[in-house]
């Protein structure tokens, strides 16, 4: 079984730091992205099975970059979960409006954010 790939799309060197080493006891493929443009070049290259997406990042937004993977047909199944120090409920509704299938608050708890990993790669 070949490993699954997640990508964390964050501008935070060490909240993806924190992702990196929170989901470190699974044998996942990591990828990072520090800008939406960025994220949307690795997409193109490396179709990742879960992008863990910050919603405030330079250049394209969280939201944007998620309605522009939603739209194509060659992303628009890639399992997608905002990670968001954004928690009112007018933020969490906007993720899922533009696709995000999760909506996980910063800060979280590494062993919560594990279990939802895992939980996601199974869709």
């Amino acid at each position: 079984m070949s490993k699954k790939i997640i990508l964390i799309a964050d501008d935070e060197p060490h909240i993806v730091d924190l992702i990196k080493l929170s989901l470190s006891a699974e044998d996942y493929e990591i990828l990072e992205a520090t800008n939406g443009k960025e994220v949307l070049k690795i997409v193109a290259k490396k179709k990742p099975d879960l992008i863990l997406l910050d919603v405030m990042m330079p250049g394209l937004d969280g939201y944007e970059v998620c309605r522009r993977l939603r739209q194509n047909p060659a992303t628009k199944d890639i399992v997608i979960a905002m990670v968001s120090a954004k928690k009112e409920d007018h933020d969490i509704l906007t993720g899922i409006d533009k696709g995000a299938i999760a909506y996980i608050t910063k800060p979280f708890s590494p062993i919560e954010l594990q279990e939802k990993v895992k939980e996601l790669l199974r869709l």
